[in-house]
Protein backbone atom coordinates (compact mmCIF):
# COMPACT_ATOMS: atom_id res chain seq x y z
CA UNK A 1 0.00 0.00 0.00
CA UNK A 2 1.13 3.51 -1.12
CA UNK A 3 0.95 5.51 2.00
CA UNK A 4 0.48 9.29 0.58
CA UNK A 5 -0.56 12.18 2.99
CA UNK A 6 -4.05 12.01 1.61
CA UNK A 7 -4.65 8.46 3.30
CA UNK A 8 -4.31 10.62 6.64
CA UNK A 9 -6.47 13.17 5.51
CA UNK A 10 -9.04 10.10 4.79
CA UNK A 11 -8.05 8.67 8.35
CA UNK A 12 -9.35 11.79 9.82
CA UNK A 13 -13.13 12.37 8.55
CA UNK A 14 -13.33 9.02 10.13
CA UNK A 15 -12.34 9.31 13.46
CA UNK A 16 -12.80 13.38 13.75
CA UNK A 17 -16.45 12.96 13.90
CA UNK A 18 -16.35 10.02 17.16
CA UNK A 19 -14.56 12.67 18.62
CA UNK A 20 -16.41 15.87 17.69
CA UNK A 21 -19.83 14.48 19.23
CA UNK A 22 -18.22 16.28 22.40
CA UNK A 23 -18.88 19.50 20.78
CA UNK A 24 -22.34 19.09 19.69
CA UNK A 25 -24.39 16.31 21.36
CA UNK A 26 -26.81 18.08 23.75
CA UNK A 27 -25.74 15.44 26.85
CA UNK A 28 -22.09 16.90 26.71
CA UNK A 29 -23.95 20.36 27.05
CA UNK A 30 -26.25 19.63 29.46
CA UNK A 31 -23.58 18.25 31.82
CA UNK A 32 -20.71 20.99 31.62
CA UNK A 33 -23.59 23.54 32.39
CA UNK A 34 -25.01 21.15 35.45
CA UNK A 35 -21.21 21.46 36.75
CA UNK A 36 -21.74 25.12 36.87
CA UNK A 37 -19.67 26.32 33.76
CA UNK A 38 -21.56 29.48 32.32
CA UNK A 39 -22.23 29.01 28.73
CA UNK A 40 -20.90 27.25 25.87
CA UNK A 41 -17.52 28.25 25.08
CA UNK A 42 -16.99 27.89 28.90
CA UNK A 43 -17.43 24.60 28.82
CA UNK A 44 -15.66 24.19 25.86
CA UNK A 45 -12.29 25.57 26.76
CA UNK A 46 -12.72 24.09 30.28
CA UNK A 47 -13.67 20.52 28.79
CA UNK A 48 -10.68 20.28 26.39
CA UNK A 49 -7.99 22.12 28.09
CA UNK A 50 -8.55 19.91 31.14
CA UNK A 51 -6.02 17.42 30.48
CA UNK A 52 -3.26 20.28 31.05
CA UNK A 53 -4.83 21.34 34.27
CA UNK A 54 -5.39 24.62 35.68
CA UNK A 55 -2.87 26.11 33.33
CA UNK A 56 -2.83 29.99 32.47
CA UNK A 57 -5.34 31.66 29.90
CA UNK A 58 -2.26 32.51 27.32
CA UNK A 59 -1.13 29.21 27.50
CA UNK A 60 -4.72 27.26 26.25
CA UNK A 61 -4.57 30.55 23.17
CA UNK A 62 -1.24 29.61 22.61
CA UNK A 63 -2.21 25.58 22.29
CA UNK A 64 -5.58 25.95 20.89
CA UNK A 65 -4.29 28.88 18.29
CA UNK A 66 -7.18 30.12 16.59
CA UNK A 67 -9.22 31.28 18.90
CA UNK A 68 -9.87 34.87 20.26
CA UNK A 69 -7.69 35.47 23.01
CA UNK A 70 -10.29 37.42 24.66
CA UNK A 71 -12.83 34.74 24.28
CA UNK A 72 -10.54 31.89 26.09
CA UNK A 73 -9.73 34.59 28.93
CA UNK A 74 -13.41 34.86 30.01
CA UNK A 75 -13.65 31.20 30.04
CA UNK A 76 -10.21 30.55 31.76
CA UNK A 77 -9.07 30.63 34.95
CA UNK A 78 -12.54 31.25 36.29
CA UNK A 79 -14.13 27.79 35.06
CA UNK A 80 -11.54 26.54 37.98
CA UNK A 81 -13.63 27.93 40.92
CA UNK A 82 -16.27 26.45 39.71
CA UNK A 83 -15.17 23.12 38.60
CA UNK A 84 -11.61 21.67 39.03
CA UNK A 85 -10.28 20.07 35.21
CA UNK A 86 -10.71 16.14 37.10
CA UNK A 87 -14.62 17.16 37.06
CA UNK A 88 -14.34 18.56 33.28
CA UNK A 89 -12.56 15.68 32.04
CA UNK A 90 -15.01 13.18 33.80
CA UNK A 91 -17.97 14.49 32.24
CA UNK A 92 -16.41 15.03 28.66
CA UNK A 93 -15.72 11.21 28.30
CA UNK A 94 -19.24 10.05 30.16
CA UNK A 95 -21.45 12.25 28.13
CA UNK A 96 -19.28 11.52 24.90
CA UNK A 97 -19.55 8.02 25.28
CA UNK A 98 -23.51 8.55 26.17
CA UNK A 99 -23.92 10.02 22.81
CA UNK A 100 -22.40 7.59 20.89
CA UNK A 101 -24.84 4.77 23.05
CA UNK A 102 -27.56 7.24 21.56
CA UNK A 103 -26.73 6.59 18.15
CA UNK A 104 -26.24 2.95 18.31
CA UNK A 105 -22.56 2.61 18.16
CA UNK A 106 -22.77 0.48 21.14
CA UNK A 107 -25.49 -1.83 19.60
CA UNK A 108 -24.62 -5.39 18.85
CA UNK A 109 -24.14 -5.13 14.92
CA UNK A 110 -21.26 -2.59 15.23
CA UNK A 111 -19.23 -4.72 18.20
CA UNK A 112 -16.84 -6.26 16.49
CA UNK A 113 -16.12 -2.75 13.86
CA UNK A 114 -16.38 -1.04 17.67
CA UNK A 115 -13.14 -3.33 19.30
CA UNK A 116 -11.10 -3.76 16.11
CA UNK A 117 -11.26 0.44 15.75
CA UNK A 118 -10.64 0.93 19.38
CA UNK A 119 -7.72 -1.71 19.56
CA UNK A 120 -6.14 -0.15 16.22
CA UNK A 121 -6.05 3.76 17.15
CA UNK A 122 -5.19 2.95 20.41
CA UNK A 123 -1.88 0.87 19.00
CA UNK A 124 -1.57 4.48 16.90
CA UNK A 125 -2.07 6.56 19.41
CA UNK A 126 0.01 4.52 22.02
CA UNK A 127 3.29 4.30 19.92
CA UNK A 128 3.67 7.17 18.34
CA UNK A 129 6.24 9.88 20.21
CA UNK A 130 4.47 13.03 22.10
CA UNK A 131 7.54 14.99 21.47
CA UNK A 132 6.50 18.52 19.91
CA UNK A 133 2.94 17.36 20.76
CA UNK A 134 1.71 19.39 23.89
CA UNK A 135 -2.24 18.74 23.32
CA UNK A 136 -1.38 14.71 22.50
CA UNK A 137 1.13 14.56 25.27
CA UNK A 138 -1.79 15.81 27.74
CA UNK A 139 -4.15 13.96 26.64
CA UNK A 140 -1.37 10.81 26.31
CA UNK A 141 -0.96 11.16 30.52
CA UNK A 142 -4.64 10.13 31.16
CA UNK A 143 -5.85 6.51 32.33
CA UNK A 144 -7.25 4.75 29.26
CA UNK A 145 -11.52 4.00 29.60
CA UNK A 146 -12.12 0.04 30.10
CA UNK A 147 -15.00 -0.13 27.99
CA UNK A 148 -14.78 -0.31 24.10
CA UNK A 149 -16.59 2.65 23.31
CA UNK A 150 -14.91 4.74 25.89
CA UNK A 151 -11.46 3.34 24.41
CA UNK A 152 -12.97 4.00 21.11
CA UNK A 153 -13.76 8.04 22.17
CA UNK A 154 -10.44 8.22 23.81
CA UNK A 155 -8.23 6.85 20.84
CA UNK A 156 -10.00 9.03 18.51
CA UNK A 157 -9.42 12.27 20.91
CA UNK A 158 -5.74 11.41 21.17
CA UNK A 159 -5.47 10.92 17.50
CA UNK A 160 -7.21 14.15 16.82
CA UNK A 161 -5.13 16.66 19.00
CA UNK A 162 -2.03 14.87 17.29
CA UNK A 163 -2.71 15.96 14.47
CA UNK A 164 -4.31 19.47 15.65
CA UNK A 165 -0.64 20.23 17.42
CA UNK A 166 0.82 19.03 13.63
CA UNK A 167 -1.46 21.38 11.74
CA UNK A 168 -0.46 24.25 13.95
CA UNK A 169 2.96 23.42 13.64
CA UNK A 170 2.41 23.87 10.13
CA UNK A 171 0.29 27.35 10.06
CA UNK A 172 3.26 28.93 12.19
CA UNK A 173 6.67 27.33 9.46
CA UNK A 174 4.21 29.21 7.07
CA UNK A 175 3.81 32.76 8.88
CA UNK A 176 0.11 32.23 8.69
CA UNK A 177 -1.10 33.52 12.20
CA UNK A 178 -4.21 31.42 14.42
CA UNK A 179 -6.49 34.56 13.97
CA UNK A 180 -5.56 34.67 9.70
CA UNK A 181 -5.74 30.67 9.22
CA UNK A 182 -9.55 31.50 10.36
CA UNK A 183 -9.91 33.73 7.64
CA UNK A 184 -7.87 32.05 4.82
CA UNK A 185 -9.88 29.08 5.44
CA UNK A 186 -12.87 31.08 4.60
CA UNK A 187 -11.38 32.56 1.87
CA UNK A 188 -10.63 29.24 0.27
CA UNK A 189 -13.98 28.43 0.14
CA UNK A 190 -13.36 26.23 2.91
CA UNK A 191 -16.11 27.04 5.25
CA UNK A 192 -18.86 30.18 5.03
CA UNK A 193 -17.38 33.77 6.55
CA UNK A 194 -19.92 34.44 8.18
CA UNK A 195 -20.00 31.48 10.64
CA UNK A 196 -16.42 31.46 10.95
CA UNK A 197 -16.51 34.87 12.48
CA UNK A 198 -19.42 34.05 14.48
CA UNK A 199 -17.42 30.93 15.94
CA UNK A 200 -14.11 32.42 16.52
CA UNK A 201 -15.64 35.21 18.08
CA UNK A 202 -14.21 37.98 15.14
CA UNK A 203 -15.38 42.01 15.08
CA UNK A 204 -15.52 43.31 11.78
CA UNK A 205 -12.09 45.23 12.08
CA UNK A 206 -10.34 42.43 13.16
CA UNK A 207 -11.74 40.15 10.54
CA UNK A 208 -10.57 43.12 8.07
CA UNK A 209 -7.16 43.70 9.75
CA UNK A 210 -6.05 39.80 8.90
CA UNK A 211 -7.74 40.38 5.48
CA UNK A 212 -5.15 43.15 4.89
CA UNK A 213 -2.30 40.95 6.26
CA UNK A 214 -3.56 37.97 3.97
CA UNK A 215 -3.75 40.71 0.58
CA UNK A 216 -0.43 42.16 1.72
CA UNK A 217 0.89 38.79 1.14
CA UNK A 218 -0.39 38.31 -2.04
CA UNK A 219 -2.79 35.61 -0.42
CA UNK A 220 -6.45 36.77 -0.87
CA UNK A 221 -7.40 39.31 -3.22
CA UNK A 222 -7.90 42.74 -1.67
CA UNK A 223 -10.99 43.50 -3.66
CA UNK A 224 -13.47 40.47 -3.23
CA UNK A 225 -11.36 39.03 -0.54
CA UNK A 226 -11.11 35.23 -1.93
CA UNK A 227 -8.27 33.30 -2.00
CA UNK A 228 -5.63 34.30 -4.97
CA UNK A 229 -3.32 31.15 -6.37
CA UNK A 230 -0.88 32.18 -4.05
CA UNK A 231 -3.08 31.58 -1.30
CA UNK A 232 -4.20 28.50 -2.67
CA UNK A 233 -1.12 26.66 -3.20
CA UNK A 234 0.07 27.94 0.38
CA UNK A 235 -3.17 26.45 1.68
CA UNK A 236 -2.42 23.54 -0.13
CA UNK A 237 1.02 23.43 1.72
CA UNK A 238 -0.03 23.34 5.09
CA UNK A 239 -2.74 20.94 4.46
CA UNK A 240 0.11 18.52 2.75
CA UNK A 241 2.38 19.10 5.46
CA UNK A 242 -0.47 18.84 8.38
CA UNK A 243 -1.10 15.06 6.46
CA UNK A 244 2.13 14.30 5.87
CA UNK A 245 3.19 14.69 9.64
CA UNK A 246 -0.02 13.00 10.85
CA UNK A 247 0.18 9.70 8.93
CA UNK A 248 3.34 9.10 11.14
CA UNK A 249 1.12 8.38 13.96
CA UNK A 250 0.00 5.00 11.80
CA UNK A 251 3.38 4.07 11.83
CA UNK A 252 2.91 1.29 14.45
CA UNK A 253 -0.11 -0.49 12.09
CA UNK A 254 0.67 -2.35 8.92
CA UNK A 255 -1.24 -2.53 5.80
CA UNK A 256 -3.38 -5.47 6.45
CA UNK A 257 -3.86 -3.24 10.00
CA UNK A 258 -4.63 -0.42 8.02
CA UNK A 259 -7.21 -1.87 5.49
CA UNK A 260 -8.93 -3.32 8.55
CA UNK A 261 -9.18 -0.02 10.28
CA UNK A 262 -10.80 1.72 7.51
CA UNK A 263 -13.43 -0.99 6.94
CA UNK A 264 -14.41 -0.84 10.52
CA UNK A 265 -14.54 2.75 11.42
CA UNK A 266 -16.29 3.59 8.50
CA UNK A 267 -19.30 2.23 8.81
CA UNK A 268 -19.19 4.02 12.79
CA UNK A 269 -18.54 7.10 11.13
CA UNK A 270 -21.89 6.62 9.32
CA UNK A 271 -23.84 6.19 12.22
CA UNK A 272 -22.51 8.85 14.03
CA UNK A 273 -22.99 11.33 11.44
CA UNK A 274 -26.86 9.67 11.14
CA UNK A 275 -26.81 10.75 14.94
CA UNK A 276 -27.52 14.20 13.79
CA UNK A 277 -25.80 16.01 16.22
CA UNK A 278 -22.53 16.74 13.53
CA UNK A 279 -24.09 19.93 12.06
CA UNK A 280 -22.86 20.00 8.49
CA UNK A 281 -20.80 22.76 8.75
CA UNK A 282 -17.60 22.72 11.03
CA UNK A 283 -14.97 24.76 11.56
CA UNK A 284 -12.96 21.30 10.66
CA UNK A 285 -14.49 21.00 7.23
CA UNK A 286 -15.15 17.42 7.78
CA UNK A 287 -15.78 15.72 4.22
CA UNK A 288 -18.66 13.51 4.39
CA UNK A 289 -19.19 12.81 0.60
CA UNK A 290 -16.45 10.32 0.55
CA UNK A 291 -17.82 7.79 3.52
CA UNK A 292 -19.28 5.71 0.62
CA UNK A 293 -15.56 4.07 0.35
CA UNK A 294 -14.17 1.43 3.36
CA UNK A 295 -10.65 0.82 1.50
CA UNK A 296 -7.93 3.33 2.30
Amino acid sequence: MERTPSLARRLFDRFEPVHGVVYFAPEVRAALDGLGYRGYWMGYFAARSAPLGEVPAEVVTALFYNFSPARVAKALPTAWEIAPPAEALRVRCQTAVAALHRYGVADSRHDEDVSTTADLLAKAATTTPVAGRPLFAANSALPWPSTPVEKLWHAATLLREHRGDGHIAALVAAGVSGRESNVLHAAAGAVDPEYIKRTRDYDDDEWQQCCAGLARRGLIDAADLTVTAQGRDLKQQIEAVTNTVALSAFDALDDSEIEALFAALTPITRTVIAGGDLPEMTPMGLRRDELHDDQP
